[in-house]
């Protein structure tokens, strides 16, 4: 693959010119984060971690990562949609991962009592990495596709303009007018407004519920704040605060301190540490309710990597997309291998394998949020412990990504400017609205570039690992 900046790399005066300008100009956007130190005020900030330059991407691999997104929203809205595919695919998780139960227990509770919720909104994430051959050529390989949570919508909307002004500063301004325009945090939040507005209520709310401890709330405002141009009224509510003041009426409309909610836009929910008793009601009651849930708590599920690992098996695409072998075609292409660790022949044999070579491998747990997938002598060590116990079966194995490293400078508040060797990984947000049976709304919504220093195996934004970045096509 190119490597469009190497003259750039090696001169640090310009680097270092460059880096000042790029911190403003990222200050100035609004590519913010609140500080570890005061992560509850907004008061102090920083600049949200970014690269120097853009990084290249191959044209061809980033269009089809786009081209394909539409297809994995069919795919996810179609998952959440199968009770008995999900009750299959999940059965030997949920007895050995109790959050997964847990979220589980919920689905079939809401679906025994019939579902009042009749408009649905999905938006996800799918990730990618360019898996370089011993041939040297890239294919595009998916990671994980978020259904939950997807974040840095709305930072990535103003990263572009900063690494556009750095380039001219470094006399590459040919260059900085092919980076491509990007806004998925107007593309969420269409989503989210079609969905508001089929629920039918001009008085009702979007709630955003959220974490406890907001650092990335700028990535949110950012959609939030594409709401109300719409003159859609939001509120933001954690889980404590729908457990102590959120209530349903007769007709299971979701009320949250007298005001009735639309559609509940989760940014949190994603991870165990999340629920408490009280938490986990207050999920309950959220689901039970006619509001939008995105995600409801099935496409949460459509989203585990149990699942993921589930759609690679021959013949499950076609059963879920029937009469879209096109569709099938461009979602299997982007499958890396992905193995079952399940009790039996299969799942034994596979593990011996990853024992027996770890660096082949990736480990997954049924999480999200970065920071939770297990390599090399981790990867074994765990395998090892586990490999006849039940609990292997709540993770799944995937074939270990190689991409062809390149040079950046990985900008970060109070760090040294060194440069480093990076991998990147992009993300293509999808956003679909279901009335019914009937599909009204169904778009990719815009990209997302990642970076991180190679010597980091795991790990996104949030988890301090990747920063953000923009694509250079090449």
């Amino acid at each position: 693959m190119a490597a469009p900046w190497r003259d750039v790399v090696r001169d640090a005066a310009a680097v270092r010119d460059a880096a000042a300008v790029a911190v403003d100009a990222a200050l100035l956007a609004g590519v913010l984060m609140r500080t570890g130190e005061q992560p509850h005020s907004s008061d102090v900030v920083n600049y949200a971690p970014f690269t120097l330059l853009p990084s290249a991407v191959p044209r061809a691999l980033f269009e089809q990562a786009y081209a394909v997104q539409q297809d994995f929203n069919l795919l996810v809205d179609a998952i959440s949609q199968n009770k008995e595919f999900l009750e299959q695919t999940l059965a030997s998780t949920i007895k050995v991962d109790d959050f997964t139960a847990r979220l589980f227990r919920i689905y079939m509770q809401v679906l025994e009592e019939g579902l009042a919720q009749t408009v649905f909104l999905g938006i996800n994430r799918s990730d990618y990495m360019f898996d370089c051959g011993v041939d040297g050529t890239t294919a595009l390989k998916q990671i994980e596709i978020n259904t939950i949570a997807a974040s840095f919508g709305g930072l990535t909307s103003r990263t572009a303009d900063v690494h556009g002004l750095v380039l001219k500063v470094l006399g590459k301004t040919k260059e900085a007018s092919q980076l491509l325009p990007n806004n998925p945090s107007k593309g969420l939040a269409s989503g989210i407004a079609k969905a508001w507005e089929l629920y039918g209520s001009q008085s009702a709310v979007v709630m955003f519920l959220v974490e406890e401890i907001q650092r990335n709330i700028f990535d949110q405002r950012c959609v939030e704040n594409e709401l109300w141009k719409r003159n859609i009224r939001v509120i933001r509510r954690r889980f404590r605060d729908v457990f102590e003041k959120g209530c349903l009426d007769g007709s299971r409309r979701l009320y949250m301190d007298g005001q009735e909610v639309a559609v509940v836009y989760y940014r949190e929910g994603y991870v165990p540490q999340t629920y408490n008793q009280q938490n986990w009601e207050a999920r309950l009651l959220l689901e039970r309710s006619r509001a939008v849930k995105c995600p409801d708590i099935a496409t949460q599920l459509a989203g585990t990597k149990k699942v993921q690992q589930e759609l690679s098996r021959p013949g499950i695409l076609e059963k879920l997309l029937p009469g879209h072998p096109e569709a099938v075609a461009r979602v299997r292409a982007t499958f890396a291998g992905l193995y079952s660790l399940d009790e039996g022949e299969e799942g034994d044999k596979i593990a011996a394998t990853a024992i027996a070579d770890p660096e082949r491998f990736v480990l997954k747990p049924q999480r999200e949020g970065g920071g939770n997938n297990l390599y090399g002598e981790e990867l074994r060590q765990v395998l090892e412990k586990i490999k006849d116990s039940p609990e292997r079966t709540s993770y799944i194995l995937m074939d270990k990504i190689k991409p062809q490293p390149a040079l950046n400078y990985l900008l970060r508040a109070h760090s040294p400017l060194q440069v480093s060797e990076c991998i990147s990984e992009l993300g293509i947000f999808g956003v679909y609205v279901r009335q019914g049976r009937e599909l009204v709304l169904n778009e990719a919504a815009g990209h997302l570039l990642r970076t991180k220093a190679i010597e980091h195996a795991d790990g996104g934004v949030a988890a301090g690992v990747a920063v953000l970045d923009t694509p250079y096509l090449v």
